[in-house]
C-alpha cells in the first residue's frame, strides 16, 4: 500500500514542509516508518498521513536539540505496563494535554495473556504465540483512543520488558514449558510485531530473533539517556524465580542481566559522557527491595537486579568510580511508584549514595491500586534507602534543568472507570551535584 505524508510547521498545515510517499509492506503487516533528515533542531513538527480520500488526525512531534547544544530544560513522561483488560487508558489522554517534549515508554506495552479479577474489558484470543497473534493483539491495544492521542502528542522512546514476548522470559527460556527454539520462533514474532506497530527505527527490526534494541538518546550538554535491554540477553531467573532464600545459581557471579556487549556499551557510555545528567531508561528494580520469610531470611526478588546482585554491583560501582554526573535510573514493571537511593551496599546504612531511581506505576496493570498496601508497607520497612511507595496508577513527568531534576507522580484513583481525573501524588527532587532525592 502506498501512502502519503505531509509534514508542516503548524497544525493547520498552512506552511508544509515536506511530502512524499512511503510503501506499507504485507510482509511488515501493511506498516510504515517514516524516517525523515534534514529537519530543524530543537523544532516542534506537525504530521499527517493520506491514504486514498482518508486523511489521518494530526501528530504533533519535536525534533531533538544538537548534541552540543545548550539545553534550558527538558519535560517527558515515563509509562509503563498497561494490561487492556484491568483498566480504561485514562492516564494516555492526561498525558497528551502535558505539552511534553518526549514520552518514554518502558516496557509491557502489550500483554501477551489475560489475568486479573476485574477485567472492565477484554482482548480477543488466548495467550499469543504467532506472528498474526501478535498483530491482533497490538491492534486491540492501538484501536484505544487515548493511547492514539499520547502517540500523536510527542515523541516517543520505547524499549520492551517480558509481556512483549512471554511473562519473565530470560533470553532463549520460556516461562512455561516451551523448548529454547520454540521459544526463539515466538521471540521473532513477537519482535516483528512490536517493530511494525511502534515508533521504532531500522536496522533495529527485521531481525528474526534478535533485535538490538538497546540505544542512547541524546539532549544537548543536558541529558543523555541510555534505554537499556534487560530480557533479551539475561541469564536464567535464580532458584526457581519469584522471592526466595539466595542459592548457589544466586551467588555465580558470572550471572548477567545485560549480556556482554550491551555492558560493554553502557559502561563505555557511562565513562565517557559529559552530559549534566545521565538516565538509564530500563524495566526492572535496581535498588534492592528484599522482604523476610518467617524465619527471618531474607528472600530476593529473583526477576529484578536483586536477582543479579554482581552484575549490580558492578554497575553502581562503575559509575561511582567513573564519577559518571548525576545519574537518574527510570523504572517500570512493578505496577507501582518507588523513590530510590541508590547505594554501593544496600545491606549499610551509612554506605555512599551515588545515584537515584525513580520507579514509575503502571498505566492501567493491577487495577485501581491503592496509596499504601500491606505489601508496601513491609518492603519500606525493611529497605531504609527507599524513600517513597504509592499503589495508584498513572506515570511520572520529570522536569529538567542544569539546576535540579524533579519528578512527579501523577495518578488517577480508578481505571475500571472512565474519565477520572490526574493529579499529582507526591514530587521529588534532586539537585546537580548531590546524589538522592527530596521531597518536595
Amino acid at each position: 500500500i502506498d501512502v502519503d505524508y505531509e509534514v508542516a510547521t503548524d497544525s493547520n498545515f498552512t506552511t508544509i514542509i515536506r511530502t512524499g510517499n512511503i510503501v506499507a509492506p504485507p510482509q511488515l503487516g501493511y506498516s510504515a516508518h517514516l524516517e525523515l533528515r534534514g529537519l530543524s533542531p530543537q523544532t516542534v513538527y506537525f504530521y499527517r498521513w493520506r491514504l486514498g480520500g482518508e486523511i489521518s488526525p494530526v501528530g504533533r512531534t519535536k525534533t531533538a536539540p544538537l548534541a552540543s547544544a545548550s539545553v534550558q530544560s527538558f519535560r517527558f513522561a515515563v509509562a509503563s505496563c498497561q494490561q487492556y483488560e484491568q483498566g480504561f487508558f485514562t492516564a494516555y489522554d492526561h498525558m497528551s494535554k502535558e505539552d511534553l517534549d518526549l514520552i518514554v515508554h518502558l516496557g509491557d506495552y502489550i500483554y501477551e495473556s489475560s489475568w486479573g479479577d476485574v477485567l472492565v474489558r477484554r482482548h480477543e484470543g488466548p495467550e499469543i504465540v504467532t506472528l498474526n497473534d501478535y498483530r491482533a493483539r497490538y491492534t486491540t491495544y492501538k484501536s484505544d483512543a487515548d493511547l492514539q492521542s499520547a502517540h500523536a502528542s510527542a515523541p516517543w522512546a520505547i524499549t520492551w520488558d517480558d509481556h512483549e514476548v512471554d511473562n519473565n522470559y530470560a533470553s532463549d527460556i520460556a516461562e512455561d514449558d516451551q523448548t529454547p527454539d520454540q521459544l526463539l520462533a515466538r521471540r521473532a514474532a513477537a519482535y516483528q510485531a512490536f517493530y511494525e506497530f511502534t515508533p521504532i527505527r531500522l536496522p533495529v527490526g527485521r531481525q528474526g530473533p534478535d533485535m538490538p534494541i538497546y540505544r542512547r538518546l541524546r539532549i544537548g550538554n543536558l541529558l543523555e539517556m541510555s534505554v537499556l535491554d534487560t530480557r533479551q540477553y539475561r541469564s536464567d531467573q535464580a532458584c526457581g524465580d519469584g522471592r526466595k532464600r539466595s542459592c548457589s545459581a544466586h551467588m555465580d557471579s558470572s550471572r548477567t542481566l545485560l549480556g556482554d556487549a550491551q555492558k560493554k556499551w553502557l559502561f563505555d557510555s557511562l565513562a565517557s559522557t559529559d552530559a549534566v545528567w545521565n538516565v538509564l531508561a530500563q524495566q526492572i528494580m535496581m535498588a534492592s527491595l528484599t522482604s523476610k520469610d518467617e524465619q527471618g531470611e531474607t528472600l530476593w526478588p529473583m526477576d529484578i537486579w536483586d536477582g543479579y546482585p554482581f552484575e549490580r554491583d558492578e554497575l553502581l560501582n562503575h559509575i561511582h568510580d567513573r564519577k559518571t554526573p548525576n545519574p537518574i535510573v527510570l523504572t517500570g514493571d512493578i505496577h507501582s511508584n518507588w523513590v530510590a537511593d541508590l547505594k554501593l551496599n544496600f545491606e549499610d546504612a551509612r554506605s555512599k549514595i551515588v545515584g537515584t531511581e525513580f520507579v514509575g506505576t503502571s498505566i492501567t496493570s493491577g487495577g485501581d491500586g491503592s496509596d499504601m498496601t500491606t505489601y508496601g508497607e513491609t518492603l519500606l520497612a525493611n529497605n531504609p534507602h527507599v524513600k517513597h511507595y504509592n499503589g495508584q496508577r498513572g506515570y511520572m513527568v520529570a522536569t529538567v534543568n542544569d539546576k535540579n531534576w524533579q519528578n512527579d507522580f501523577r495518578i488517577v484513583d480508578k481505571v475500571t472507570v472512565r474519565g477520572a481525573p490526574i493529579r499529582t501524588q507526591a514530587s521529588f527532587v534532586v539537585e546537580a551535584g548531590e546524589a538522592g532525592a527530596k521531597r518536595m
